[in-house]
């Protein structure tokens, strides 16, 4: 079994935001799906940390959710900027119920082990953010990082962290995120959120200790990345 991961696939069947109006993004859909069916195998698990849908409603977001749930594997999914459908733990999961999404999973406050890894996160915020409104969103959201990397340190593993925005990219620090990462020993760390920038040094760079890597889709041309622990 591996672990694999790819954040931003920006799914749209019942919202009208069309993707091939960005470069690179033309066919995407079919480009993701195709990829997936050549890299994942039915006992695999492929985290998803943000930017799911487009849809604005968690009921709209129904048919991006079934076609995730057809695909190969376990899906774990995170919270993004634009996910608006996203709601209460307890809401996803009884609507995950009652549309038989058996092959999903979110992560939110939680961890999940999987092939020796606590797969924990939470979306994060944006580095350049300044105002007070943010200030109160990033402190949130530290304390979400921190309620995962606990109950993935009560599952055990090692603690590996998907959010959907970077902590720390381009001389930009996010102090509450990075502090959490490094209270609990994290060494591994992936985001999505950037698009459109192709430097090669993005799908690996290391950190003050910890190894980050981009995974929106159109970073890793729409193919799940396989998760391969290694010293950062």
């Amino acid at each position: 079994m591996s672990v694999y991961v790819i954040a931003d696939p920006h799914l749209s069947f019942r919202a009208e935001k069309p993707m091939d109006v960005f470069k690179g993004w033309h066919n995407h859909v079919e480009r993701f799906r195709q990829a997936w069916l050549t890299a994942v195998r039915p006992e695999d698990t492929v985290v998803l940390p943000g930017d799911i849908s487009w849809a604005m409603r968690l009921e709209e977001a129904a048919e991006d959710l079934r076609f995730l749930n057809g695909l190969p594997g376990t899906k774990v999914l995170g919270k993004g900027n634009h996910d608006l459908w996203w709601q209460t733990m307890r809401k996803l999961e009884a609507f995950a119920a009652a549309e038989e999404l058996t092959t999903l999973r979110f992560l939110f406050n939680n961890a999940y082990l999987v092939e020796g890894i606590a797969v924990c996160g939470t979306r994060g915020w944006f580095l350049d953010a300044a105002g007070a409104q943010d200030e109160k969103i990033i402190q949130r959201e530290a304390g979400r990082l921190r309620l995962s990397l606990e109950a993935g340190r009560r599952l055990g593993g090692m603690p590996v962290v998907f959010l959907h925005y970077p902590p720390i990219m381009d001389g930009f620090r996010c102090a509450p995120l990075m502090d959490v990462l490094h209270e609990y020993g994290v060494a591994h760390c992936y985001f999505g959120h950037i698009h459109g920038d192709r430097r090669p040094q993005l799908g690996g760079y290391t950190a003050e200790g910890i190894r980050f890597s981009l995974v929106s889709a159109d970073y890793l041309d729409f193919a799940p990345k396989k998760v391969e622990i290694a010293a950062p």
